[in-house]
């Protein structure tokens, strides 16, 4: 947070170079000489509170465009290309703020007639602030789109005033200098146009790059790491100690009161829910990402449960937190909810708000919350359903509500959904993106971000796996640059599971399975046929194994028969 205050008020500081400043700076120059209590800093403070004001305004409509979901996800990008084009032609940028400046020119005018001159000052401060919002440059947009996807809150309001903070220390500083200062800039601020042509660019390429689907890879690293060597350099910089260093903050435990349930970029299946309204009711937060094995192996009983209670004050909430980057997409949870049954509330927690709030760490973990809004119990991973389903029975008596249904539910989980097989599970999650990859086999070595071709071996050893074909290994995943192409793993469970993806929305990519080197027949999964063929159509979990018998070692060789395609974990069951 310090570092990003830093570079929120480094930039404040630098929009003193954009040449859309040039007609504000006399109005700035008129106050030069007079006292600095009753003058300039009444300016400053009044630009400074109008320009925050109206950037909150802006991060506020951003946020409800945002949550328009796919509609406002369109116009949301139609805006930015906006915004790059009045970046590159400053004739677009002045017919558009006209209305502004006039405004800011109006107010102006009137901070000239009033008598008392602090007040005078604050209001021509809040005329200047009008007039420099136009001026705002790249640094201030990215502090506008972090709020329009998480909400403005505190951490928000920080950064905009930081931004503020160094406009007005820029100017603060130009009104010291005086006129000689403004005509050095005059000669130095061809450089600041180009700036700003260059900026207008880089908008627009992220338009396109966002609009294309290109942007997946750049969530993937930032989904896979909690901090970059940039930041990391910034918190030194700013004398921070490395969030590596810093302790983990333990997860909402027994007795701890319900944090709230903000921050989430959508609610499904229904509108936002807050402690406030949950008061009285016996909660079940269930944290959860639905390509997630253990997850979906949760999900028959907490459906059972919401049918069995929901009409005896229990309430349900999944909150959705992403571990790969196509979970971000509330498109995609949606479909999810459909093709899982799932009726009960979701938040959709993509920025991790809600996550960092409990401070949780797991998928899946439950956490039951009383009556009177305090975490009673928190269970990790799969398990424990009758002890559980216990408590909540218990919850529901003690909160008064009569005629609680007693026993527990057997529900019976198909597909991936089904419980898992862990006697005979000897095979770990396996992740092929460069980031937690392990036990990779293929004799040229992980590539990183660059197209390779791969070899698998001859043999492999239990729980080694390898590349086939052309590949490009990023930190999530491998997308197959051109077919055909293959993946082998040497398992030992019941079941096997692949989160794969299309590289386009839209796309199917064929494949065939083959369980040493043969059709798996009576050993396929639910996304596979008995002579191995299946296709990639969404990005989810596949089934693509489930023995039928006796448990033993296998080769697994999954192949494509289409380029594109790209492939994030193994799991097991």
């Amino acid at each position: 947070m310090l570092s990003l205050l830093a570079v929120s008020y480094l930039g404040g500081v630098l929009t003193i170079l954009s040449p859309c400043i040039l007609p504000v700076l006399p109005f700035v120059f008129a106050r030069a000489g007079r006292p600095f209590a009753v003058s300039t800093l009444p300016l400053l403070a009044g630009m400074a509170v109008t320009f925050a004001a109206l950037a909150s305004l802006a991060a506020l409509g951003g946020g409800w465009v945002v949550r328009t979901n796919e509609y406002g996800r369109d116009i949301a990008l139609a805006l930015f290309a906006l915004l790059g084009l009045t970046l590159l032609f400053p004739v677009l940028a002045d017919r558009l703020t006209r209305p502004l400046v006039a405004l800011g020119n109006r107010l102006s005018a009137a901070a000239q007639t009033q008598r008392h001159e602090a007040i005078g000052a604050a209001l021509l401060g809040g005329a200047v602030g009008f007039l420099w919002a136009p001026c705002a440059g790249p640094i201030l947009g990215l502090v506008l789109a972090g709020a329009a996807l998480s909400g403005v809150n505190p951490r928000t309001a920080f950064l905009l005033l930081a931004y503020a903070a160094g406009a007005a220390t820029s100017l603060g500083l130009v009104v010291g200098a005086g006129g000689a200062l403004f005509k050095q800039m005059k000669r130095g601020l061809h450089l600041g146009e180009w700036v700003r042509r260059v900026a207008g660019v880089v908008v627009l390429l992220g338009v396109a790059g966002i609009a294309s689907g290109a942007e997946t890879g750049a969530l993937a690293r930032l989904s896979s790491s909690n901090t970059t060597t940039l930041e990391q350099g910034l918190l030194r910089l700013f004398g921070a100690p490395p969030a590596s260093s810093a302790p983990m903050p333990a997860s909402v435990t027994q007795a701890d009161q319900l944090p709230p349930l903000t921050g989430a970029t959508a609610w499904l299946n229904s509108p936002p829910l807050t402690p406030a309204e949950l008061r009285g009711k016996v909660v079940l937060i269930d944290f959860w990402t639905y390509s997630c094995i253990n997850c979906l192996r949760t999900l028959p009983y907490l459906i059972a449960w919401n049918a069995k209670y929901k009409d005896h004050g229990l309430v349900i909430i999944g909150v959705h937190s992403p571990e790969f980057a196509f979970e971000r997409d509330t498109a995609n949870v949606a479909e999810a909810l459909k093709r899982l049954g799932i009726t009960y509330p979701v938040a959709v927690d993509s920025n991790l708000a809600i996550w960092n709030a409990f401070a949780n760490q797991y998928w899946p973990a439950e956490y039951l919350v009383n009556a009177e809004q305090q975490v009673i119990s928190s269970h990790f991973g799969e398990g424990d359903y009758a002890a559980s389903e216990m408590e909540i029975q218990r919850q529901l008596r003690l909160a008064g509500y009569p005629d609680v249904p007693g026993g527990v539910v057997t529900p019976s989980g198909s597909g991936a959904e089904a419980a898992g097989d862990l006697a005979d599970e000897n095979s770990p999650e396996t992740y092929i993106g460069y980031a937690r990859a392990e036990n990779f086999a293929s004799p040229q070595g992980m590539g990183e971000d660059q197209p390779e071709r791969y070899t698998i071996p001859a043999s492999l050893e239990l729980n080694q796996w390898a590349l086939g074909g052309v590949w490009q290994d990023g930190a999530q995943s491998a997308r197959l640059v051109s077919a055909p192409g293959s993946i082998a793993f040497h398992f030992q469970a019941r079941d096997l599971h692949l989160v794969l993806g299309p590289g386009k929305p839209g796309e199917t990519i064929r494949f065939r399975v083959l369980l040493d080197g043969t059709a798996p027949g009576a050993d396929h999964g639910v996304d596979t046929d008995p002579e191995g063929y299946g296709a990639v159509d969404s990005e989810r979990l596949y089934q693509l194994v489930r023995q039928s018998s006796t448990v033993r070692g296998r080769v697994f060789t999954i192949q494509f028969l289409a380029p594109d395609v790209k492939a994030y974990s193994f799991t097991f069951g």
